[in-house]
């Protein structure tokens, strides 16, 4: 049995991975101001009270290495996350996700460090690859393009270059695996309205329409590729065996190679509600990039990943869920 912290353990991919870790017989610690993430998290995967849970805020550097004491492996996705608007309304908004996660990602690191960690996975992002090939169409990353033109997404791109920058650092005595994740969505995705990402934005809209109009952002035409959860949880956990065994860095993409547009992801989105909703666009919201496709040769190779979900299934699941949560939580309007 391994002792494993989880930072960040109340939100989206945390809870998922504080359940994956206690199916595989590990004491879990999460570790979360409960910021973003949420009781009812834990409650809908039935971990609550499985686990020890500290509320802190990690930007205190007492709260991360007093969590992090004897703990065998540490995965870190505690951060300021959000929607393109949350993370890149304004300059004001740019700084406070670059200042806020760098000031966590230290703590951490320098918390894992001192107390003898073994092993980090961390939760990076498609934000390291440079920004200005992702404002055009067909823009396709390999890992080796993060360090060939260093130019991340903004604020929260250059606070996950960094974190990376850090975990390379550390990879003469820690077990360390970067993982660059494109789009993850599922069960306890973040709904409310403040900072909800694409795929939660649109189910809100479809839930309360006509109460709310089914408004896209942009045109529709800015394409993504989406990563089911329960694929995100078989990469991680093969990412941490992987360098845990090898005892050498590892950064991977880690996302699916099916591109759809937000038109197309819209469209399937109000299929799946069962509702006749005319979709609006407003050109005047922020649309984020307008392409970021991964290349997933080097997850394939060296981890034997592929992703296997459908995104028609995964959104139809998803959807399931956020019917079910709505009508128990006070998150929705």
């Amino acid at each position: 049995m391994s002792r494993v912290a989880v930072t960040g353990g109340a939100g989206f991919l945390g809870s998922h991975i504080v359940n994956k870790q206690l199916s595989k017989g590990n004491e879990v610690l999460i570790v979360d101001n409960f910021s973003s993430g949420s009781e009812e998290n834990l409650k809908d995967l039935g971990v609550e009270g499985k686990c020890k849970v500290i509320t802190g805020d990690l930007r205190n550097y007492d709260v991360a290495k007093k969590s992090l004491k004897d703990i065998d492996t540490v995965y870190h996705f505690a951060a300021e996350v959000g929607s393109v608007d949350y993370l890149h309304g304004s300059a004001w908004r740019e700084l406070d996700a670059l200042q806020a996660n760098i000031v966590i990602d230290a703590n951490v690191f320098r918390a894992c460090r001192e107390n003898n960690v073994g092993c980090v996975v961390y939760a990076s992002s498609v934000s390291v690859y440079p920004f200005e090939k992702q404002l055009g169409s067909g823009a396709v990353f390999k890992e080796e393009d993060a360090s060939e033109h260093v130019s991340p997404e903004g604020g929260y791109g250059w606070s996950k270059y960094l974190g990376e920058i850090q975990m390379d650092m550390m990879a003469e005595s820690v077990a360390v695996g970067n993982a660059r994740i494109f789009h993850a969505y599922g069960e306890n995705i973040y709904i409310k309205p403040d900072r909800s990402q694409v795929i939660a934005s649109l189910m809100r809209k479809a839930m309360n329409y006509p109460r709310e109009d089914f408004v896209v952002w942009g045109n529709g035409e800015q394409r993504r590729c989406f990563v089911f959860i329960d694929d995100t949880l078989d990469a991680l956990d093969l990412l941490e065996n992987y360098v845990k065994s090898k005892k050498k860095a590892l950064a991977v993409n880690l996302g699916s190679e099916n591109e759809v547009s937000i038109r197309e992801l819209a469209e399937m989105i109000v299929k799946i509600s069962g509702k006749e909703i005319p979709m609006k666009f407003d050109a005047s919201k922020p649309t984020g990039m307008i392409s970021r496709k991964p290349d997933l040769t080097r997850i394939r190779r060296e981890l034997g990943w592929t992703p296997t979900t459908k995104l028609q299934d995964g959104l139809t699941r998803t959807y399931k869920w956020f019917l079910a949560r709505s009508e128990r939580s006070s998150d929705l309007p």
